[in-house]
């Protein structure tokens, strides 16, 4: 090819390389060692033929028969500065050169016209996914994943999903955990091979235990070192195998697009962890597969209870006086039609503290949370109660649903009936399928009580008790009630908020009062460090879904949590993304502390040294500021609620007032 038919890339000034060196640079997308050797100038491949070492990186030295040689950093292999041959003996045959000439004292490199980008494994794999509705990659590009990375790059480039780097891995588990609890559809998420996969596993864990629906897609070595023990080679299948439902390498010969078929089926289906292992060298291996589509695989999921339980659970709650629901996570999509049978029948609604916000409190048949992290008005309609209503509740310990009370228990999953104790009328459906026939044929007995207004009485009591508790700032620190009175005042209505675990979190379940806010949480797993990341994957889903889109997003964490992965907040600020964190700073793991105290344990190394993280949020370029005084905190939450942009509140808090 002619000088005149090459592309001429500038590659840098001469100055920038002097005699007797050599240097990476790159022409478009080709890495390249430059080197300027007794005053001639040469461009070679930059990988060495042994193990891909940078030869830029390297250093011109004398060698062999008296000559100097490029010596690759790696593994001391050598080859000429000016045309890239290897001395005698060696294997390799050299390296491929590149037309190199200087123009006004600039270093310009010839490439040919650059050919079209061959469709590949992991672009057929990727076209498939979003075929599936993943709109949203969390995680880190590295040199095990590289293939599947400019496959999304590319998807990314034409608008059809968006990429957020993380700075940890395990930020990217938990902001896809935290999508897919909030939208029911699954994120991605990529990593390396070896460690950056296992970093996945915490999210991981947390996606499974609370049902989420999430895809992990690991890089992993070449096949051709499975096994002997290669750099990060490790068995990522067994790695992945008891946290995921779905869990298969990605081969040569494998139906790939099929694999990623099932991977988001898997993933929809049973609202769990799929995971795809990819070989580095599979990743690129040219592809003519079709993208595969969820078109004919997913059938209806209204499951209607049958009509013998129907009628069975007709007869008890006509009869009940006193007939509370207790809804919890697993009604999160059937929330509207709970409220209308709730409505219906005059029953007080309690939530588990997953489900807290499904019901706003300021709805009249509103109860609030029930347990450890819950409101004496919940706890004093479970004790006077003839006939519970549980749906889509898992009976955790935290919450404390009484069993020896009369239950009726709706779920769509037959293993979660009777889970730990037998229940008076396990029904199976889907629960918004069971709502609206019971709103249609139940009726509210006449002989029931009038638990609407008793509702309002407990809750006022309940609110001068909490406004009494403000009496016990002993200028320690300002009490948590002040905190989450002042947010429920004046967080928007629509806000999906993301708690983090400490006694920041059950102070939040007994203080802040939702109007129809959306709560994530960490619920089973109750993993520290799941608020921020967790705002993260909820704000990417204001921008792919209707639903959600212009809703503020709020995280909530204390100093321990937010200190799990502080560094995440650099990744709000490079995205713009739209995020309020409250920071409640007590100096200490104030839960751990306490459950010390409670254990009849000295507390012991539950001590922290922070920073000032409202200054740390200002050094990341976002927006921070510090509270000490109860009086100052309504205008801090409302300057950081009104800035464009990822903002902090650190809020200097009393451990002892919870």
């Amino acid at each position: 090819m002619t000088a005149e038919e090459l592309e001429w890339i500038n590659v840098g000034h001469v100055d920038d390389l002097p005699e007797g060196r050599v240097k990476t640079v790159t022409a478009r997308d080709i890495s390249l060692c430059l080197s300027h050797f007794e005053g001639q100038w040469a461009a070679m491949d930059n990988h060495c033929p042994h193990q891909g070492g940078p030869l830029g990186e390297g250093s011109i030295e004398l060698g062999v028969e008296g000559k100097c040689w490029i010596r690759c950093p790696w593994h001391g292999w050598d080859f000429d500065p000016l045309t890239g041959a290897p001395p005698g003996g060696h294997k390799d045959t050299g390296q491929k050169l590149y037309p190199v000439e200087i123009r006004d004292d600039e270093v310009f490199i010839g490439l040919e016209p650059e050919p079209e980008r061959e469709r590949t494994v992991t672009d057929a794999m990727t076209e498939t996914m979003i075929n599936w509705g993943v709109r949203s990659v969390f995680g880190m590009v590295g040199h095990s994943n590289l293939g599947l990375a400019d496959s999304i790059r590319i998807a990314a480039r034409d608008g059809k999903l968006s990429y957020y780097g993380i700075r940890h891995e395990g930020a990217a588990a938990f902001a896809a955990s935290a999508y897919g609890k909030l939208t029911g559809q699954p994120a991605a998420c990529i990593t390396i091979a070896g460690p950056g996969a296992t970093n996945l596993l915490t999210g991981m864990w947390d996606a499974k235990v609370d049902r989420a629906p999430v895809l992990a897609l690991t890089g992993q070595v070449q096949t051709q070192v499975f096994g002997p023990g290669a750099f990060q080679d490790i068995d990522l299948k067994s790695a992945f195998d008891a946290v995921s439902r779905f869990s298969q390498t990605v081969l040569s010969t494998s139906k790939h697009t099929e694999l990623m078929s099932l991977a988001c089926k898997n993933a929809i289906v049973e609202r769990d962890v799929a995971h795809l292992i990819f070989p580095d060298d599979v990743q690129t291996q040219p592809s003519k597969a079709k993208p595969r589509s969820p078109k004919g695989r997913l059938g209806d999921t209204a499951i209607k209870p049958s009509d013998a339980d129907v009628d069975a659970a007709r007869e008890m709650i006509d009869a009940a006086k006193r007939p509370i629901i207790i809804m919890g996570h697993g009604a999160v999509h059937a929330r509207d039609a709970v409220i209308a049978f709730a409505e219906k029948i005059g029953a007080p609604v309690l939530t588990t503290f997953k489900a807290k916000g499904l019901i706003a409190d300021t709805h009249p048949n509103a109860a609030g949370v029930l347990g450890r992290s819950g409101t004496p008005i919940a706890s004093w309609f479970v004790a006077t109660s003839d006939l519970l209503i549980t749906l889509g509740t898992s009976f955790s310990n935290h919450t404390g649903i009484e069993p020896s009370k009369r239950i009726i228990q709706v779920d769509f999953e037959r293993m979660q009936l009777g889970k730990f104790h037998r229940v008076t009328l396990p029904v199976w459906g889907e629960i918004g399928e069971f709502c609206k026939i019971m709103t249609k044929t139940a009726e509210k007995s006449p002989d029931a009580e009038d638990q609407i207004s008793e509702l309002a009485e407990r809750w006022a009591i309940w609110r001068t008790e909490k406004q009494s508790r403000l009496a016990e700032e002993k200028g320690n620190g300002i009490h948590s009630f002040a905190v989450f009175d002042a947010l429920t005042n004046l967080c928007p209505a629509d806000a999906i908020i993301a708690v983090d675990v400490g006694n920041n979190t059950y102070s939040f379940g007994r203080y802040f009062e939702t109007c129809g806010q959306r709560v994530l949480m960490s619920g089973y797993l109750g993993s520290i460090g799941f608020g921020l990341p967790a705002a993260i994957g909820a704000w990417a889903a204001t921008q792919d879904l209707e639903a959600y889109e212009g809703r503020k997003v709020v995280s909530i964490s204390g100093d321990g949590g937010f200190g799990q992965y502080a560094m995440e907040f650099t990744t709000a600020v490079k995205y713009g993304m739209d995020i309020t964190h409250i920071l409640l700073n007590n100096g200490q793991l104030g839960k751990i502390s306490k459950e010390q105290q409670a254990g009849h344990w000295p507390v012991w190394e539950t001590q922290l040294t922070n920073p000032s993280f409202a200054a740390f949020a200002r050094l990341c370029g976002g927006h921070g500021t510090r509270v000490t005084e109860t009086e100052a905190l309504e205008n801090a939450i409302s300057e950081a609620l009104d800035h464009k942009g990822p903002s902090l509140v650190e809020i200097m808090t009393d451990p002892e007032l919870v």
